[in-house]
């Protein structure tokens, strides 16, 4: 980001309008993933390579951010009652780990405190809690699995947006998780790289609280900031599909392109900066992004 000249004023909004988006998070080294490949997707889902622009540990080097784009809640949100950051619960998958930067997109400072949920579905397209809702995701097929470019127009199936909220079925909570970000705004999770379900693209929900407090029972009080999606490089998502269980899934699979949430802005919408090493997705991959919050304004994401 240039700098503005010194005898030139700035205004807070002029400082707003004038935020630069970029892949939040290339702070995360890919540790223990040896050499990696590091995308950061456009917005019509293609990848090239990219590298670290900060580090992690240095928050003096911060970026301004836009705001992040708002999405629908989605039908299957169960409340921040799970203050875990393993949310896997021996799900098999690939496994992800998940780095979250807050930050508060009018002082461009970092949101410190704030509890960041996340739920996904699982490799086969299902949601604890609504499993039963959620079978139009990845029922194990029978024969040999799809090759190449899985694709198809999406019929039916569980919504993954919009409808209005679900009163939740099973008391699985799997894939789910709640954690406060440190000074710094940081928030990792471990889990395990979403599938996909008829209807959707590959997807993360993510909530983002303030104002409340910590409590025996989960995070009380305070308001929804931020609700939104993060999302996955084809690229990525192809190399997924190649390992199992993922590889047994028979569902058609929705592109970014087709999905009709994602907002096709890059970084700004949610699109995660991932690193795994180039061949072996199936030994992990890092997920990272910074999203650029209004503390002050409610986004519970069920009026959308």
């Amino acid at each position: 980001m240039t700098e503005p000249q010194k005898n030139t004023p700035v205004t807070a909004r002029d400082m707003t309008r004038r935020r630069v988006v970029v892949a939040g998070g290339a702070a995360v080294a890919a540790a223990g993933l040896g050499t990696a490949v590091a995308t950061a997707a456009s917005a019509d889902g293609s990848s090239s390579a990219a590298s670290p622009s900060a580090s992690a540990s240095s928050p003096s080097k911060e970026v301004c951010y836009r705001l992040t784009s708002e999405t629908t809640e989605g039908p299957y949100y169960i409340d921040a009652d799970k203050i875990r950051k393993n949310i896997t619960e021996g799900k098999e998958g690939i496994p992800m780990t998940l780095r979250l930067k807050l930050i508060d997109s009018e002082t461009c400072k970092p949101l410190a405190k704030a509890a960041v949920d996340i739920w996904h579905c699982d490799a086969l397209g299902l949601y604890s809690g609504y499993e039963d809702s959620s079978t139009g995701g990845g029922t194990p097929p029978t024969g040999a699995p799809p090759t190449g470019t899985p694709t198809g127009t999406p019929t039916g199936g569980p919504p993954g947006g919009g409808g209005g909220h679900q009163d939740p079925t099973d008391d699985k909570r799997y894939l789910r998780g709640t954690q406060l970000t440190d000074r710094h705004g940081f928030v990792e999770f471990t889990t395990i790289f979403p599938g996909w379900y008829r209807g959707r693209c590959v997807h993360i929900h993510t909530k983002v609280h303030v104002g409340g407090t910590m409590t025996d029972s989960g995070y009380e009080g305070g308001h929804a900031c931020h609700t939104g999606q993060l999302f996955f490089a084809e690229e990525a998502v192809l190399d997924s599909a190649e390992v199992a269980p993922y590889s047994t899934s028979t569902t058609p699979r929705t592109t970014l392109d087709e999905d009709g949430i994602y907002p096709g802005n890059g970084a700004e919408g949610g699109l995660l900066k991932l690193q795994y090493r180039k061949g072996k997705i199936a030994k992990g991959v890092v997920g990272s992004l910074t999203l650029g919050v209004d503390p002050d304004a409610t986004n519970d994401g069920t009026g959308m």
